[in-house]
């Protein structure tokens, strides 16, 4: 096989990443990769807000303790430290938002799914890097509260977080295995 084709064979999450952040050049070839995704009638209808630096992390961990405050109520003191203190996971996320375009001819759903393709090229691109990625979610992403923290306007949603740094091992983990015949139907 092909490196390309061994890289996207390779690639798993990695839960938690160490320093240092991507370099510039380095998060520059990722947002190049991410550009590269599918995209009907080339709208790019993402982009990515920068979360790096201590400051930076503990406000984010504040905006996810605000934002699960918004779906369960007031929390617990000592789930709110610890959730407040999940964005350290890595030295670097990048919010992927999906920036829905008035397009008649592109449906809202295949400019958020081309946001998602944005971001799945961002990890295969850092894993070609050998840096560590894990594309994280949940339902505070889709909170008021997080909507209005990032910044977002009304035709914005997030798609995820993705959490960028070197990999504490050294290599990725195996890949789970995957019994392609499992998700493959046929059509008569």
């Amino acid at each position: 096989m092909n490196s390309v084709i061994d890289n996207l064979l390779s690639r798993t999450s990695i839960p938690k990443a160490t320093g240092p952040a991507p370099s510039d050049e380095q998060l520059e070839v990722l947002l190049q990769a991410a550009g590269r995704a599918c995209d009907h009638k080339r709208l790019r209808p993402y982009r990515f807000i920068k979360i790096q630096g201590d400051d930076a992390l503990a406000k984010f961990g504040q905006l996810m303790v605000a934002s699960q405050t918004e779906l369960k109520g007031e929390l617990e003191s000592d789930l709110a430290e610890k959730l407040s203190k999940k964005p350290f996971r890595a030295p670097l996320i990048l919010a992927v938002v999906a920036s829905v375009r008035d397009e008649p001819k592109v449906p809202e759903i295949e400019q958020i799914i081309t946001a998602g393709c944005a971001a799945q090229l961002l990890v295969s691109a850092a894993h070609a890097l050998d840096l560590a990625a894990m594309w994280r979610s949940g339902n505070m992403m889709y909170t008021q509260t997080m909507a209005r923290g990032m910044g977002l306007t009304e035709n914005e949603s997030m798609v995820g977080l993705i959490y960028l740094g070197a990999n504490p091992v050294g290599r990725s983990p195996a890949p789970v295995a995957f019994d392609s015949q499992e998700y493959l139907s046929e059509f008569n």
